[in-house]
């Protein structure tokens, strides 16, 4: 076997096995579920590896005691601590498949490697990206109708 040649049979493997953990790792995210209660036991709330709500489960009791707006306080609080366990969970999973400095919580939550300015809508640089309002036909280029 000529050196070309076990170059790319190690290229192979080592892409075979990118590829198992890639699956590996998708499989795994794919099964995060993380559950949450209220204080009082009432309401349940079951989430997926992004945080997105799989299951509630609401007691009867909860239909008496709570007004339709407690009982939406409720709901949205369980799933807030779910999703929380769900996203700490995800990661766990998704961080050995990353590169040493990404955050793992960040790459789930689709906010990758922006920074607060750029996440609250400015630029980072300080800098105005679009050209919304500058003209691409400037009176100085052209030469004027006579």
């Amino acid at each position: 076997m000529t050196e070309h040649s076990a170059r790319v049979e190690q290229l192979l493997a080592e892409y075979r096995d990118s590829r198992e953990q890639l699956a590996t790792v998708h499989r795994e995210l794919s099964a995060v579920r993380a559950s949450a209660r209220a204080a009082d036991g009432l309401v349940t709330a079951t989430t997926g590896p992004r945080g997105t709500l799989t299951g509630l489960v609401i007691d009867e009791e909860a239909y008496r005691r709570y007004r339709p707006r407690e009982l939406a306080e409720q709901i949205v609080r369980a799933t807030a601590a779910a999703a929380e366990r769900s996203l700490a969970a995800a990661a766990e999973v998704l961080a050995p498949a990353l590169g040493e400095g990404t955050d793992p919580q960040a790459l789930l939550l689709g906010t990758g490697d922006l920074a607060a300015e750029e996440l609250a809508g400015g630029a980072a640089s300080g800098e105005d990206d679009s050209f919304e309002n500058q003209s691409w036909v400037g009176e100085a280029r052209w030469p004027s109708a006579r």
